[in-house]
């Protein structure tokens, strides 16, 4: 039962105080906020919900800094919306000017009122809203701070030009922030390139600023999901952690920031450039939002992320994941009619239930130079007639799969028909230089009403005229020195609204359409895209021992039913790095499990193999979708364990992964997370595994007790305390197990 109160009161100095409390006991999370005579107030719980609630008001005068010798007469604590006027003496977190000039906005609070959500629904997010302004500035903002039903705490500000008379108001940058206990001292970001996303990061957060900047109009590789700050040592199952997101896009910032005097202060927000938002008579400028994560530890943390996304998307938790084959990797360029139907015979057999053509069906598109933006149907390769790319897509259907294309709606190649006629569709710094290009490319002015037309509508025909059910949107190009021709200023915020818009427009003008967010694979990763989208291709890197760690630290944001993972060649194609088919597709069997693979080159038995594992990804998919994503901690740093554990208990999937060898021989137990500890399990191999007779991978070990059809039965408790002895394995080798509740 959703909780949502305002409270009143007087502190020991004598200030009234107005305080809001809002608790969802279900989620097992509440915030409060207090404001003392008239100033922004802070926020000075969140965590678990609080016995008293009432009480929260009392925690001003608990938490509330002394005055220290040598500095401002008010020691910083920071407000919702640090400024000077309240000696905060950080990174400026509220920059916006007038006619050039920097305004200092000292906010008094108009209003403070709560929400319960709309028409009383306890699904909906209670809010606590904050109406301020500057008067004598004519800055007014409005905080919004919401509570959603998995949990998460969101905050967003709109900021609008109160005295449009005395000219436009710039925004420049706004960081919004939450502050953490003061032991949160160690934090957890996220580094990477392409083909090795996600690669975690720790350090001590210290005195001074730490920041995770992405500057080219999208997350980027190096994007760290979430910026994470807890207790020493905090893992996926232990120690509290506070995590922090940007839903956006576009350009923004993850920080953490401690001053000698406070505790620490973790945040971010959207990063404008000189220019880009200027407000006139009657408008504002909102935020994205900035989501806050609480838990004891990161797999509670993630729970939260994902619970946000089943909601807005109960769409794709009703429709179990189609398993995909994309025909990249299996064909590249090479398209052909006689060679792609055969492909499908061999994907329809193997239990494939969508089939999705990549890059190279339009203009000139013979290799990655030329024809980009010519969103037509080449005559060259899929003539009309029984050889069309429509016959494709009518073969495929007709072996009862949907059919996919691939698009880069946002980018161009200089060699290609549209920009020929219409150079200046493209994002660029002055008339007569374009941005350095990559892949060939340029960006597409979406921002531009006619550019946007021909894009949107090129789509929209096609997806009507070829039947298309699932659209694989890419995105390769870093947005680099986006000015936009039409206005002169830069663009990548209403570029960034722009791309959204395509995708909510196609999706509601022709419903089921599903459309899938690559950017050079994990390009582009953030809330602000996976409201929309329905899928993200987690990275073109498919090999294996590789997406071991991409995938499990992508999952702390992306509920895995959304995370594409396929299997692939051996070697893999981006490392050369040969592995066994099990361990290829073992890893790619808790997200949305695909096929990135020439099967038109392997062996009989290689196929069989790969449908027995198809099938058994297919008895478990509609647990996962509504399954709560775990992984282990262990010492060991050679293994990793990750599972998928039922909603109710009942049952879970385990994977243990052996990346290397071990400095123990063998392997020790590993915990298995998310039991109910007052359960009694079984614990066996799931029916699809590699071969583990003495003769096989664990040559010269003795055969595994529990490793039978029988398994082993123990308490839920056992389990997460001492865990499993998993089978002795070769590197780059794993394997999957099977826990029901008896």
């Amino acid at each position: 039962m959703t909780r949502i109160e305002l409270f009143s009161g007087t502190s020991a100095y004598g200030i009234e105080l107005t305080c809001a409390y809002a608790e969802r006991p279900e989620a097992g999370v509440a915030f409060a906020l207090v404001s003392p005579g008239g100033e922004l107030p802070r926020l000075v719980h969140w965590g678990r919900p609080l016995a008293d609630p009432a009480a929260a008001i009392g925690l001003y005068d608990a938490l509330r800094p002394q005055r220290v010798s040598g500095s401002l007469d008010f020691t910083p604590w920071p407000s919702i919306v640090p400024t000077q006027a309240e000696s905060w003496i950080g990174a400026p977190r509220f920059e916006v000017r007038r006619g050039g000039v920097e305004l200092m906005c000292g906010f008094t609070v108009t209003d403070m009122t709560i929400e319960n959500g709309e028409d009383g629904n306890d699904n909906a997010a209670p809010a606590i809203v904050v109406a301020a302004e500057d008067a004598e500035q004519g800055v007014g903002i409005t905080w919004r701070g919401e509570l959603t039903a998995s949990g998460l705490v969101r905050q967003r500000l709109t900021v609008r030009n109160l005295t449009p008379e005395a000219g436009a108001l710039e925004i420049g940058r706004i960081e919004l922030g939450f502050p953490v206990p003061a032991d949160c001292v160690e934090i957890l970001t996220t580094t990477g390139h392409h083909l090795r996303e996600r690669n975690p990061q720790r350090q001590p957060l210290t005195i001074g600023r730490f920041e995770k900047l992405s500057m080219t109009g999208r997350p980027d590789f190096d994007a760290s999901l979430l910026l994470s700050a807890g207790e020493p040592g905090f893992g996926f199952t232990r120690g509290d952690v506070y995590s922090v997101h940007v839903g956006w896009s576009g350009n923004s910032v993850l920080s953490a920031e401690r001053l000698p005097y406070t505790q620490g202060l973790i945040g971010g927000g959207e990063i404008l450039m000189g220019g880009e938002i200027e407000l006139a008579d009657g408008d504002d400028y909102t935020t994205p939002w900035v989501y806050g994560a609480y838990g004891t530890g990161l797999n509670e943390v993630a729970a939260r992320f994902h619970g946000y996304l089943r909601g807005v998307h109960p769409e794709l938790v009703a429709k179990p994941r189609p398993l995909i084959l994309n025909t990249w990797e299996a064909v590249y360029f090479d398209h052909d009619y006689d060679t792609l139907t055969a492909l499908a015979d061999k994907a329809a057999d193997a239990g494939v239930e969508r089939f999705v053509v990549d890059d190279g069906w339009f203009g000139s598109r013979r290799d990655d130079t030329s024809g980009l933006g010519d969103w037509w149907i080449s005559q060259d390769v899929w003539p009309d007639g029984d050889k069309s790319l429509k016959a494709l897509a009518d073969y495929v259907h007709g072996k009862g799969m949907e059919f996919g294309l691939w698009f880069e709606p946002e980018m161009i190649n200089p060699d290609s028909d549209t920009f020929r006629a219409h150079p200046d569709w493209v994002l660029k710094p002055t008339a007569n230089r374009l941005p350095m290009q990559g892949r060939t490319q340029q960006v597409v002015d979406l921002t531009n009403p006619d550019a946007y037309d021909h894009v949107y509508g090129a789509m929209d025909r096609l997806v009507g005229e070829l039947g298309i059910d699932y659209i694989k949107w890419d995105h390769n190009k870093l947005v680099t020195e986006a000015v936009s021709p039409r206005s002169g200023r830069p663009a990548v915020h209403a570029q960034t609204l722009a791309v959204y818009r395509i995708f909510t427009d196609l999706k509601a003008a022709h419903p089921g359409l599903e459309i899938e967010s690559c950017s050079s694979g994990g390009g582009r990763v953030d809330l602000g895209i996976l409201e929309v989208a329905d899928r993200i291709w987690v990275s073109d890197c498919v090999d294996p021992v590789e997406r071991a760690d991409i995938q499990r630290y992508t999952s702390l944001l992306v509920p895995p039913f959304m995370m594409g993972e396929h299997v692939g060649a051996s070697p893999a194609h981006s490392t050369h790095r040969a592995t066994s088919q099990e361990m290829r597709m073992a890893t790619a069997f808790f997200g949305h499990m695909g096929i990135e693979w020439n099967l038109l080159k392997e062996p009989a038995d290689a196929l069989a193999k790969l449908a027995d594992w198809t099938a058994a990804f297919k008895e478990q998919r509609a647990m996962f979708a509504g399954a709560t994503c775990v992984h282990g901690d262990a010492a060991d740093p050679s293994v990793r364990l990750d599972g998928m554990v039922a909603a109710d208990g009942s049952t879970a999937v385990y994977r243990f992964t052996q990346l290397t060898t071990s400095p123990t021989y063998p392997a020790a137990p590993v915990r298995l997370p998310g039991l109910d500890a007052t359960a009694l399990y079984r614990v066996r191999p799931l029916s699809v595994n590699v071969d583990l007779e003495p003769s096989g991978i664990a040559c010269g070990q003795s055969e595994l007790g529990w490793w039978t059809a029988d398994g082993v039965t123990l308490p839920g408790a056992a389990l997460s305390a001492y865990g499993v002895r998993p089978p002795a394995l070769h590197p780059a080798q794993a394997v999957l197990f099977a826990v029901e509740r008896v």
